[in-house]
């Protein structure tokens, strides 16, 4: 199994898959592994060469108990190109992954071709937090009452209706406490408001409509911030539109990476 090894001397697990003569990296959401896209991840196997990764602290990369930040993953996702050898890439985040997704366009701009950004926030004060009854149902005790509040944050009821899973965006079960701490506080921390405008490579901004985990508000903020940048919003789609839309998202991702 390929790993690349970070500047602190981190193992980073990545996977490769797909066909093409360009590098697409899939970027996953806080708390979760490379196998967030393994429903998505087919839209673009036909055209690309596809990377997905799993974070420090997630799956099969090392877990160390030290400082986790959305910058510091970027570095990350830039020691995995540098074991592929890839100068330039597309990179798609998601979530957290669209985080983390920013500062790899505004630190090494040079890595990034064309760069998508999906419910996702800018963070800091500029940043628009899901609502308090949302962290309510997050954080009950009842872990069965937490998983359905998490379930209901990433897809439609008429979804959940016809589908039994497995559901691969609900988090690394795997994941020990002190990196779902570490994860959740880089979230957090997560501030690239002032850096957004210096991004040059053409920008997508994704976001379901619905989408109160991430709230929706969020799309604007970003599309209008970063130079260029084009909006496209998915009607009735919740966190996980990528997945669950990925009829309408698919296509709308490949037409601008094309």
């Amino acid at each position: 199994m390929p790993y690349a090894l970070t500047a602190d001397d981190v193992a980073i697990h990545y996977a490769v898959s797909g066909r093409g003569d360009r590098t697409l990296v899939l970027l996953a959401g806080q708390a979760n592994n490379r196998h967030w896209w393994d429903v998505a991840r087919g839209d673009f196997e036909g055209e690309f060469r596809v990377v997905t990764l799993d974070w420090r602290g997630t799956g099969e990369s090392d877990k160390p108990d030290s400082d986790y930040g959305t910058r510091g993953f970027a570095g990350d996702v830039v020691a995995v190109l540098d074991s592929l050898r890839v100068e330039r890439a597309h990179v798609y985040g998601t979530s957290m992954g669209g985080r983390v997704a920013q500062w790899l366009a505004v630190d090494h701009a040079a890595r990034v071709e064309r760069l998508v950004l999906g419910c996702t926030s800018p963070g800091g004060v500029h940043g628009v937090e899901r609502g308090a009854a949302v962290r309510r149902s997050l954080a009950q005790r009842d872990a069965a009452a937490a998983r359905r509040a998490l379930m209901d944050l990433m897809y439609t009821p008429a979804w959940l209706a016809t589908h039994d899973g497995p559901f691969t965006t609900l988090g690394d079960p795997d994941m020990p406490p002190h990196a779902r701490r570490r994860h959740l506080a880089a979230s957090a921390e997560h501030d690239c408001w002032d850096a957004l405008p210096s991004i040059t490579a053409p920008t997508l901004v994704v976001h379901g409509t619905e989408d109160v985990f991430n709230p929706a508000a969020n799309a604007p903020l970003l599309a209008g911030r970063i130079p260029g940048a084009r909006l496209e919003l998915i009607p009735g789609a919740r966190h996980a539109y990528f997945e669950e839309f990925r009829a309408v998202a698919g296509p709308l991702v490949l037409e601008f990476l094309r």
